[in-house]
């Protein structure tokens, strides 16, 4: 193990010891400790693609297209080159086991993951040292980040707003973490009839995609309330975009469509 990774290792043990409860998991304001309990049930599994996070592997091409597009637009990088994202730092909110932390950090990024799931860390943080990745992860929460006073280029606010205890303090953490000309990129579910229907009944009791009690819809937040809570922050709301399933295909594209799956994009101001 070199240096670094040895230091990373002490600066996320430290960060795991602050503020942390039982089991390992971070405490705060906005951390729901029966959604943090559900999801370390499955920890294990995070990387298995036919495992019970199977649903964000097929949903990752989709996303992570419209994630670097929306970065290389607004910074004006080349997405067709190998690692357009070098120079931008970028924290991923809720990173899970980091399915999306590790194609940022093959990007270029200097990815921070944040998780209050300290199983999700500790599976995250081995899975990149096995891949010869540099990413530092870290146990916590959004609001420690930002009363540490950290800023980032991009913050990654992806499938995370749906399962908080306080959304509005949340939101406001995750705004504060963004510098100056960057951006917040938010992905959740639509509260709608067809979101109830294909999100909650079919994913979860019909198809067996994800485990039942996985999500709660009336956590579900419409565009409208997103974007509310992006502004309040300080945030101006570039665009959004829906992701629809395909059963033919069995992949994600993106979509004008909003009614169940959906990535908003927005900036602060320089």
């Amino acid at each position: 193990m070199t240096d670094a990774s040895q230091d990373r290792r002490s600066a996320a043990g430290n960060g795991a010891r602050a503020g942390t409860g039982a089991g390992g998991r971070a405490q705060g304001a906005t951390v729901d400790e029966a959604e943090i309990a559900r999801f370390a049930a499955m920890a294990g599994e995070w990387w298995d693609p036919r495992g019970k996070f199977a649903p964000l592997h097929r949903l990752n091409p989709a996303r992570l297209r419209l994630i670097r597009d929306a970065i290389c637009r607004n910074f004006g990088l080349d997405p067709s080159s190998a690692r357009p994202f070098d120079g931008l730092r970028i924290v991923d909110l809720g990173c899970g086991g980091g399915l999306v932390c590790e194609p940022m950090a093959r990007l270029g990024a200097a990815v921070l993951g944040i998780d209050a799931d300290g199983q999700a860390v500790e599976i995250a943080r081995t899975h990149a040292e096995q891949t010869g990745l540099e990413i530092d992860y870290r146990h916590g929460t959004a609001e420690a980040l930002a009363g540490a006073g950290e800023a980032f280029d991009v913050v990654l606010n992806l499938e995370v707003v749906e399962h908080v205890a306080d959304v509005a303090a949340f939101m406001a953490a995750a705004g504060a973490l963004v510098k100056p000309g960057g951006l917040q990129i938010v992905a959740t579910l639509n509260r709608t009839m067809r979101s109830m229907a294909l999100g909650v009944v079919a994913a979860e009791y019909l198809l067996r995609w994800v485990p039942p009690g996985t999500h709660d819809w009336r956590k579900f937040l419409r565009p409208s309330e997103v974007a509310a809570h992006l502004r309040a922050a300080g945030l101006t709301v570039e665009r959004a975009a829906g992701l629809v399933y395909n059963p033919l295909t069995d992949s994600w594209r993106e979509s004008g469509d909003l009614g169940v799956n959906y990535m908003m994009v927005a900036q602060r101001p320089v």
